[in-house]
């Protein structure tokens, strides 16, 4: 298990396998995968101050974040 805190599988405990299936059948949602974790990792970076960013960058990183669990949220919810 990664030491970044919010990934998939721990925010979405229990839906891992789902979220590997849908990532196989759907490109689009893959592409949304892949988003947070670049976002996660690009945040997490900025939190241990590896790679300091801005107040206001680091809120537009965890809002871009919000958004795309919301979206990976709607579409397990759907299926």
């Amino acid at each position: 298990m990664s030491n970044t805190p919010h990934t998939l599988g721990e925010e979405f405990p229990g839906q891992l396998e789902a979220i590997h299936a849908l990532k196989a059948q759907d490109e689009n949602f893959a592409r949304v995968l892949k988003e947070y974790d670049e976002v996660n990792d690009q945040i997490h970076l900025a939190e241990t101050n590896l790679q300091p960013v801005s107040e206001e960058h680091e809120s537009t990183l965890r809002k871009r974040r919000l958004a795309l669990k919301d979206t990976i949220a709607g579409v397990l919810a759907a299926n």
